[in-house]
């Protein structure tokens, strides 16, 4: 074939350190902005962002090209530097690990719309339940004893 078509999707997530809720409501928007930005800026494709006050959820399209382990360290590395830089949250920073979970073409719209609708999801379900249910969706094996 003489052009290289690609259909890469991850639906990211990722806490805060010890998932303590120091994205505050007054600029979470503007978190998940630059966020957006940082994607863009490494020709990465942001397509929703949202979270709460401990944790973000990215759902991006990446090129052939991208390394995941470096996208997931340039935007954490750069939201870090922003928050304590912009908001002035000298105590903030992220968890060291991630989530990363494919999803298909066909899935990318529910994907959407769950980032959207984050903050009612977590009046009922914490962040450490919903991310043992990804990890036991996905089929990604872990040891409890090293997940928080």
């Amino acid at each position: 074939m003489p052009s290289t078509h690609v259909s890469l999707h991850f639906h990211l997530v990722f806490s805060t350190k010890e998932r303590r809720p120091l994205i505050a409501d007054a600029w979470r928007d503007r978190l998940h902005a630059y966020l957006g930005g940082a994607l863009h800026a490494i020709q990465a494709m942001p397509l929703a962002i949202g979270g709460t006050a401990d944790h973000v959820h990215l759902l991006v399209g990446l090129r052939a090209t991208h390394r995941l382990a470096e996208v997931l360290r340039e935007i954490k590395g750069a939201s870090s530097r922003w928050v304590h830089e912009t908001i002035g949250a000298p105590g903030f920073s992220w968890q060291d690990g991630y989530g990363a979970f494919t999803v298909s073409g066909e899935g990318l719209e529910e994907v959407r719309r769950y980032i959207g609708a984050q903050e009612a999801h977590h009046r009922v379900v914490t962040f450490q339940e919903e991310y043992l249910s990804f990890l036991q969706r996905h089929g990604v094996e872990f040891d409890e004893r090293y997940l928080w």
